[in-house]
């Protein structure tokens, strides 16, 4: 991702109203937006019924502002990598990664928190993350975003993101029918590198390897320079962004550790898609009964109460009104519904694809690679080495729906 968000030249300092888009041109803060997104998340607060929900959709509201402001994208820090040797996206993962495994291990280790027990994004690494971390990886860059991405981009007013998040709902639903089939696959039985090795080995041994990486990435990618100009004042920066790619990661790595001592668990996004896709199949007259997924003690609870009630799906719902607050803020709501068709198609796809990946392969690049890796789960690096290869296939398809590989 290009450091020039980091900068802006003394003339966009004129207004004090005025805020810097991603382009680098001045914009004026849209109260408008702001407002009607403010007044959602208080409405929200006051009804979605106790404050432990309240405190997780803030904090979804948090998690949406900062990659609104960070532009803290998946899906195009890849591509660029895949296609420039581009790494300051990378190296901001690799710093998060990092801090987010500093900050759980302590509580992972204890397993509860206040009274409250905690668990990790730990799952099974076999084929079926493989196979679905693949798909999610092709689905990521037809559709434009990642998990975190859609969401945060919807909220922000891209009429094109919100398709894509219908197809995700829809590609997460078809895949909980058929997630009997895929359990069978062969994985490997220790899911935590902290089983064998103990929490600190383990660790410092994940701290080295990101160390590498981080190593291996400075001295074979590319930096792109920073544009010319003083930064904004901190207050400004803070609230109408955009933030550097380094503030960004931190206020992740913070606000995920927040999100696992009030959830219990660390944080996810594409539960509350597939539970999403489920409750709109019901509408149409689909049986519950008829997939064995949806029988669990779980599943059907989540099915038969309110999403309000649904910790993902509060929290999704934090990050969609977030964001858009964000770009209230940063005078960056711009919708345009002019979609052309092979576009609409690749979203459409794209979300398909991305939606099924996320199911069988137990999380998204949140749910999955950041939570999986913070936790110690070897699941999250086996997602990122496939997800990678997908982006591959994905990137090499874009000229096809009409996108650019910029």
């Amino acid at each position: 991702m290009n450091e020039s968000l980091n900068r802006i030249s003394d003339a966009e300092k004129v207004s004090p109203t005025a805020s810097v888009s991603l382009d680098g041109s001045r914009r004026t803060i849209q109260w408008g937006v702001f407002s009607i997104a403010s007044l959602v998340v208080l409405v929200l607060v006051a009804v979605v019924g106790t404050p432990r929900m309240a405190l997780l959709l803030l904090l979804g509201v948090a998690l949406g502002i900062s990659l609104q402001h960070g532009a803290f994208g998946f899906t195009s820090a890849y591509r660029r990598f895949l296609l420039k040797r581009e790494t300051p996206a990378l190296q901001a993962q690799l710093l998060m990664l990092a801090v987010a495994t500093l900050l759980f291990a302590p509580f992972l280790s204890e397993g509860q928190f206040l009274g409250r027990g905690l668990v990790g994004a730990w799952a099974p690494a076999g084929l079926q993350v493989a196979a679905g971390a693949f798909l999610f990886g092709i689905g990521m860059q037809l559709g434009d975003g990642c998990g975190s991405g859609t969401l945060y981009k919807a909220g922000g007013g891209a009429p094109r993101m919100a398709i894509t998040l219908i197809a995700f709902c829809a590609g997460s639903f078809w895949a909980s029918l058929h997630m009997g089939q895929w359990q069978t696959l062969p994985s490997l039985q220790t899911q935590s590198l902290a089983e064998p090795l103990g929490y600190p080995l383990a660790v410092a041994l994940q701290l080295g390897f990101i160390g590498l990486l981080a190593l291996l990435l400075r001295r074979w990618g590319i930096q792109r320079d920073a544009s010319p100009g003083r930064p904004l004042g901190f207050w400004r920066r803070l609230s109408t962004g955009p933030w550097s790619l380094t503030a960004a990661a931190l206020a992740l790595a913070l606000l995920s550790l927040a999100t696992l001592l009030t959830a219990g668990h660390p944080w996810t996004i594409t539960w509350a898609f597939t539970l999403w896709g489920a409750k709109a199949a019901l509408l149409f007259g689909w049986d519950p009964a008829t997939a064995p997924f949806w029988t669990g003690g779980f599943q059907q609870a989540a099915l038969q109460g309110s999403v309000l009630q649904d910790v993902t799906s509060v929290m999704d719902i934090g990050i969609l009104f977030g964001a858009l607050a964000a770009t209230g803020l940063g005078g960056r709501f711009l919708p345009s519904f002019r979609i052309p068709v092979r576009s609409l198609a690749a979203a459409i796809i794209g979300g398909l694809l991305m939606g099924y990946g996320a199911r069988i392969a137990y999380g998204c690049n949140i749910g999955a690679f950041f939570s999986g890796v913070a936790s110690l789960s070897l699941h999250g690096w086996l997602w990122i080495v496939c997800a990678l290869a997908g982006s591959v296939l994905g990137v090499r398809w874009r000229p096809l729906f009409g996108l650019s590989n910029r």
